[in-house]
């Protein structure tokens, strides 16, 4: 009973938010981010393969003209989580995102176990975006009638149905981009920013570009029927766009490479919120008023409905952007999924080995190769609807983890500095919980076996390795040395 009631102890002992600003400023990471690159930092997380591939597959597949309706009612959840990230942004400004707030307010276990899934999402969701990028790729060489052998162009059973069952035996294209994102992250922070922001830029005016001259191709009649599939339909593409409507979370993770992060990071997140609903929105509405949602090309839905409407030049503008402006999103997660496992290792969680920086760039250079690697081979070998379902319930459950332990820290601790409020307390909070509860119901199966499996394995790394190294543990150990 003694052991039991000490390892529960454990597992809610939480990390003191007093100390988390002073053990920031020696992370060794640099500080180099200013408002607008944060904003740009989320936008490139946010707008992505979701608006270039993924909205014309749930159109043709799930929702029809009513996807928009799925990015909308995806985009209220999110928005409700906005808030709460944005107030502990500005409350606890340290690389972590999620993982450190849980750690903070729920207790060790709890920000474990959000920090541990978070690894896996954001490495799945680099290799899904990679993927939907090389979709583009494809078109594009079938513009320029450029042919690659076939072996390099796809993972295997990803073949069209032109092409002999077999043909594919890795998604090339998609691994270089991967391990091509690792290379930029590790150049620096600084460096590695103005790329993010230059391409953040070029993929707006393409998303404007695609608003406002497919506004003039619009056949109304292709808005009828508006919910082919009915509001099951809209719902379920919202589950499968969610992932489409959130990256201010892993731009959150970048607190600690901020100048100004208490102030900045809650504007940031909800700019980029708010600018990337709005274009998502505009987008849909062009899309599936262009082309009947029944042929819609499922991978390259924008530059195809501009070839179909006689107007290449736009079609090859538009996969020629996409193609590099979605690289953004690969640089958004990736570098999310390297500060949750840099501040794991920091607290000890992990192995202290992995929170090593480059001692000139200050990035966690071991990380980030890990990573780059690991989202390649996903990317290079898994067809894209498996590696996507790797990726929305653990992001579901973080945010349902940020909405409650808002909640709960506005009242356990109401005195403390807050530079952002999260408005309509508690009953936004509670939105966000229960619209990402509701989503997560939608989820297949398969994905909450993988999800499964992936938690009783980091259940089996907690309870043999992190919660005996953990720097808390450590720090009770020495006391209660100290007490005998």
């Amino acid at each position: 009973m003694a052991v039991a009631h000490e390892a529960l102890r454990g597992m809610l002992r939480r990390k003191p938010i007093e100390q988390i600003e002073d053990e920031a400023g020696g992370s060794g990471l640099r500080r180099t981010l200013g408002l607008w690159q944060l904003t740009a930092i989320g936008v490139g997380g946010i707008i992505g393969a979701g608006i270039f591939s993924l909205a014309g597959a749930v159109a043709n597949e799930t929702a029809g003209p009513g996807v928009l309706f799925s990015f909308l009612i995806a985009g209220v959840a999110s928005a409700a989580a906005a808030f709460s990230y944005a107030e502990f942004a500005g409350l606890i400004p340290r690389a972590g995102s999620a993982y450190t707030y849980g750690y903070a307010v729920l207790g060790e276990f709890a920000g474990w176990a959000i920090g541990w899934d978070l690894l896996l999402e954001y490495t799945a969701i680099v290799a899904v975006v990679a993927i939907g990028i090389s979709g583009y790729f494809n078109d594009l060489l079938g513009f320029l009638d450029i042919e690659l052998p076939l072996w390099m162009m796809g993972a295997p059973g990803t073949e069209p149905k032109d092409v002999a069952a077999g043909s594919y035996k890795v998604n090339l294209f998609a691994m270089l981009l991967c391990l091509l994102i690792a290379y930029v992250l590790n150049l620096g922070m600084k460096s590695a920013a103005r790329f993010e922001t230059a391409l953040v830029y070029l993929k707006v005016g393409i998303v404007l570009l695609v608003i406002v001259v497919g506004a003039f191709k619009i056949n109304a009649g292709n808005y009828s029927p508006f919910l082919p599939y009915g509001l099951d339909g809209a719902f379920t593409g919202a589950a499968t766009v969610f992932f489409a409507v959130f990256g201010y979370d892993a731009m959150s993770t970048a607190a600690e490479e901020s100048h100004d992060a208490r102030r900045h990071m809650p504007k940031a997140i909800v700019y980029s919120l708010a600018i990337s609903m709005v274009l998502y929105v505009l987008a849909c509405l062009v899309l599936t008023g262009m082309v009947d949602y029944r042929d819609i090309n499922t991978t390259a839905a924008f530059s195809s409905a501009f070839d179909d409407a006689g107007m290449q030049t736009v079609g090859l503008i538009i996969a020629v952007g996409a193609i590099l402006g979605i690289l953004t999103v690969l640089f958004t997660f990736m570098m999310g999924a390297a500060r949750v496992w840099f501040a794991m290792s920091r607290d000890g969680l992990l192995p202290g080995w992995f929170a090593r920086t480059h001692p000139t760039r200050k990035v966690p250079t071991r990380i980030t190769w890990i990573l780059g690697v690991a989202s390649a081979l996903i990317a290079g070998f898994l067809p894209i609807g498996e590696a996507a379902e790797l990726t929305n319930i653990g992001i579901l459950l973080a945010f349902i983890v940020v909405c409650v332990a808002v909640i709960v820290l506005r009242y356990r601790r109401p005195d403390l500095p807050r530079q952002f409020r999260t408005p309509g307390m508690p009953i936004v909070p509670i939105i966000g919980v229960v619209f990402s509860a509701w989503l997560i119901t939608f989820l297949k199966q398969e994905t909450w076996l993988r999800f499964a499996a992936w938690f009783l394995l980091g259940c089996v790394i907690y309870f043999f390795y992190s919660r005996r190294h953990s720097l808390l543990a450590r720090g009770a150990a020495a006391v209660a040395d100290e007490n005998k």
